[in-house]
C-alpha cells in the first residue's frame, strides 16, 4: 500500500492542506477538522485503496482505514500539512451541544495516549499469567515454578506500570496542547504531580504519616497525584490559559523567560494548595458514586442481580415422595 499516495490524495479530495484545521487518529479512524466542508470530495475519498468507509460526525470528517493502517497514513498526511495544522477556528469548536462539546474535548485529550494505555493495560496482563496463583499448578504462581523468570516478570510489571503511574504527565501534555498552551509545560506540570519527592498517592489515607509544607502560615499537604486525572485536567486548562495571557502582557524580549517560569510557578502552588486537594476529593467521591450505583441498584447500575433460593419455599413446591 503506497501510503504517501493515500495521504496526498486525501488532502487534495478535502480541499488542499490550507482547509484542514486538525489532523489526528484513533485506533481504525482517520479524523479530519476542516474548515469548509462543502470541499470534502467524499466520494473520491471512499475509493481510495485502504478506505472501508467515511463519515462526517460532530465537526469532524472520518475516514475509516482499520487499525494499524491509520497510524501509516496519520503520519504521511501530516507530512503533508508540515506537521503542524493550523489551530481550528472557535466556529468549529462551537459547534454542537454543550455535552458533544464537552465530549469532543476529552475525545482530543485521551485519544492520543490511548496507545500508552493499552499497552499498559497488556503487559499488566502478561505479569498476572506470571504472578497469578493456581493458574498452571493449584497453589503456585509461575515463577515459584520457575524462579529464572522471576526477574523478567519483575521488568515487565514496572512497564505496565509506567504509563498508570505517570498518567498526569501524559495527560498533562495532550490536555494543555488541547487547550492551546505549551504541551511541554503541560508535561513538566504533570512531572511535578508525580515527582518521587511526594508522598505517593496511594500511600495517602493508609494511616501513614503525612509531610507537608508550611508557607505563611498555611499548612499544605506534599501529596503526590499518581493515577490521577480530575486535578491535571483543571490544572492544564489553567495553565494554558494563563500562559496564553502571559504571551499577551509581557514584553516580546522578556516573554520566552518570564512566561514559562511565572506558569510553571503559579499552577504549581494553586496545583498543591487548592485544586489538587479539591480535584482528589472530588474523584474519590465520584468513585464512591458509581460503586454504590454499581452495588445498590442491580440491573439499572450494571450489576446482575441472582434470585436469592430459600430452602423453605422451595420445598414447599418440590414433588412429595411417599413410601408405599
Amino acid at each position: 500500500m503506497n501510503y504517501p499516495s493515500i495521504a496526498a490524495q486525501i488532502v487534495a479530495a478535502v480541499g488542499g492542506r490550507e482547509n484542514l484545521s486538525n489532523v489526528m487518529h484513533c485506533a481504525t479512524r482517520l479524523r479530519l477538522t476542516c474548515l469548509d466542508e462543502s470541499k470534502i470530495d467524499a466520494d473520491t475519498i471512499a475509493e481510495l485503496e485502504g478506505v472501508k468507509g467515511v463519515f462526517n460526525a460532530k465537526g469532524q470528517f472520518q475516514i475509516i482505514f482499520g487499525s494499524g493502517t491509520v497510524n501509516q497514513v496519520c503520519d504521511e498526511v501530516l507530512k503533508l500539512t508540515g506537521g503542524q495544522p493550523v489551530q481550528p477556528q472557535p466556529k468549529a469548536e462551537a459547534e454542537g451541544s454543550v455535552i458533544n462539546r464537552f465530549i469532543k474535548m476529552l475525545s482530543d485529550i485521551f485519544v492520543p495516549i490511548i496507545p500508552a494505555i493499552v499497552a499498559g493495560g497488556l503487559l499488566m496482563g502478561i505479569n498476572n499469567i506470571f504472578t497469578a496463583e493456581g493458574l498452571f499448578v493449584s497453589g503456585k504462581t509461575l515463577i515459584e515454578l520457575y524462579p529464572q523468570f522471576a526477574d523478567l516478570a519483575g521488568m515487565i510489571n514496572l512497564f505496565s506500570n509506567a504509563a498508570f503511574t505517570f498518567l498526569p504527565v501524559l495527560i498533562g501534555f495532550s490536555a494543555t496542547k488541547k487547550f492551546g498552551g505549551n504541551p511541554y509545560l503541560g508535561a513538566v506540570l504533570g512531572m511535578i504531580m508525580v515527582h518521587p519527592d511526594l508522598m505517593n498517592a496511594y500511600s495517602y489515607g493508609t494511616g501513614a504519616a503525612v509531610p507537608t509544607w508550611n508557607l505563611f502560615g498555611l499548612s499544605i499537604e506534599a501529596v503526590g497525584y499518581q493515577g490521577t486525572v480530575l486535578p491535571v485536567l483543571v490544572m492544564s486548562f489553567f495553565l494554558a490559559k494563563l500562559e496564553t495571557r502571559l504571551h499577551k502582557i509581557t514584553p516580546s524580549w522578556l516573554d520566552n523567560l518570564t512566561t514559562p517560569l511565572i506558569s510553571i510557578l503559579v499552577c504549581g502552588f494553586v496545583t498543591f494548595l487548592a485544586v489538587g486537594p479539591v480535584m482528589r476529593t472530588a474523584g474519590n467521591l465520584l468513585a464512591y458514586g458509581i460503586s454504590w450505583l454499581y452495588h445498590s441498584l442491580g440491573f439499572i447500575g450494571g450489576r446482575s442481580v441472582r434470585p436469592v433460593l430459600r430452602p423453605d419455599r422451595l420445598n414447599r413446591h418440590a414433588p412429595q415422595l411417599h413410601r408405599d
